[in-house]
């Protein structure tokens, strides 16, 4: 068991953290990837709403983006258990930015309908749902386990580094050439972020078992890791709670912001890319906390995520009374700040308690998990806006993280009694 720590002190190594090597090409190449994806989200919201003015229609990017990893994410991370994940990595950079510079080449020629857009969205998104666990697979064999909750902050940081950056210049260049032409950005960023990879000279070990590429083989691999979750570490279980919950309440309101933005609040494109920024700001602040303190027990990380979820209910709620700009950036910041806790505390968990050999599908098996209530959360708050309007949605997504916050603290007792 580790030593207890002082859970706000700060740590002694975590610029140890920022000389390695491999740790800062991977961090630049996700930081650049990023931004890129930042441009591209808006890019995409904003085009969808604009062409058919339905907040439901503009979710199915989210919902297409969502189903490859809920369907097929546990197959793919037995594959990826059994494959070198820096060069799996390299090649879904590579072909994320052949598929997003299709959209802007197709739409100038003018066939790009939305149909054939919602399509190459999903294709991309078969590519992408490989990243994030071979990427959650690599980091134990990149730092030490006492460095967990910061390698995964600062992985979150690049997230937060595009969200804060991507947004606002994408609302820029959405006003000065469309939605569709900041996708090239998105596809050159994803290039750079392949060329980043090729320097990293970590030494994957193997999977400890049989390399056989039987259907039998591949289906005990799967049947390992959903027992792994599900029955074997029930505390997995737990967590998935946890974070499920925290997510829906979050991704439901990402994608509400662009329709509160244009609908409730009257913003522009350029106003809704800084109130996107304000959200990543936030996000931004407790990342770098995260990184430079050391949180190395259960039951803390528990409680933070319980205290985050509910300030970031009382922020959505605070939405609904205001329209002074000003307030609504700070507000927004709040709610970045609140889901800024969950991703890391909750991967570190995960990486220290699994053989590193099943990393890959755990963390798919995982995700799975995390994605349908991602799912529920994109669409319902979609479904809400239509026909309620986007003040009830507001509300009921601020309902939504004060359950999380409610769970997450009824669940801290069992939690602790399985950590033992």
């Amino acid at each position: 068991m580790a030593t207890r720590q002082a859970f706000f002190a700060p740590s002694a190594d975590w610029k140890r953290l920022l000389k390695n090597r491999d740790v800062v090409w991977l961090v630049i190449g996700q930081a650049i990837s990023q931004i890129g994806d930042g441009l591209s989200k808006l890019a995409l919201l904003w085009f969808v709403y604009d062409l058919t003015r339905s907040a439901l229609e503009m979710t199915m990017v989210g919902i297409l983006q969502t189903i490859p990893p809920l369907v097929f994410g546990p197959f793919v991370g037995v594959l990826l258990d059994r494959v070198a994940k820096r060069s799996a990595m390299i090649v879904i950079d590579t072909v994320r930015a052949g598929l997003l510079a299709l959209i802007p080449t197709m739409y100038w020629m003018g066939l790009l309908t939305l149909p054939l857009l919602y399509v190459l969205v999903f294709v991309t998104a078969l590519f992408s749902m490989a990243f994030g666990p071979a990427m959650k697979a690599m980091e134990p064999q990149l730092v030490p386990s006492d460095q967990l909750t910061q390698i995964n902050a600062l992985d979150q940081g690049t997230m937060t580094i595009g969200q804060l950056l991507g947004p606002a210049i994408s609302g820029v260049l959405i006003a000065i050439s469309g939605a569709p032409n900041v996708l090239y950005v998105n596809a050159g960023t994803f290039l750079v972020s392949a060329l980043c990879k090729i320097p990293l000279t970590v030494k994957e070990k193997g999977p400890s078992g049989p390399r056989s590429g039987s259907a039998a083989v591949a289906l005990r691999d799967l049947r390992e890791g959903i027992q792994f979750v599900f029955v074997e570490h029930r505390l997995m279980l737990l967590l998935m709670a946890v974070a499920s919950l925290a997510t829906l309440g979050a991704t439901a309101f990402i994608y509400l912001l662009p329709v509160l933005a244009k609908d409730y609040f009257h913003a522009d494109s350029v106003e809704l890319g800084w109130l996107w920024a304000s959200l990543s700001l936030g996000l931004l602040a407790t990342t770098l906390w995260m990184a430079a303190v050391s949180q190395r027990e259960l039951s803390p990380r528990l409680w933070l995520i319980a205290g985050a979820s509910a300030l970031g209910s009382l922020a959505m709620f605070g939405l609904t009374m205001t329209t002074s700009f000003p307030i609504l950036v700070l507000l927004i910041a709040t709610v970045g700040v609140s889901s800024g806790v969950v991703n890391p505390f909750v991967s570190a968990s995960i990486q220290e308690r699994t053989p590193k050999h099943m990393l890959a599908r755990v963390f798919s098996v995982f995700n799975s998990g995390v994605l349908v209530a991602a799912m529920v959360g994109m669409t319902g708050s979609g479904w809400i806006a239509d026909r309620m309007g986007p003040s009830v949605s507001l509300v009921a997504t601020a309902g939504v993280s004060m359950a999380a916050a409610v769970l997450t603290a009824v669940l801290i007792p069992w939690c602790h009694r399985l950590r033992a």
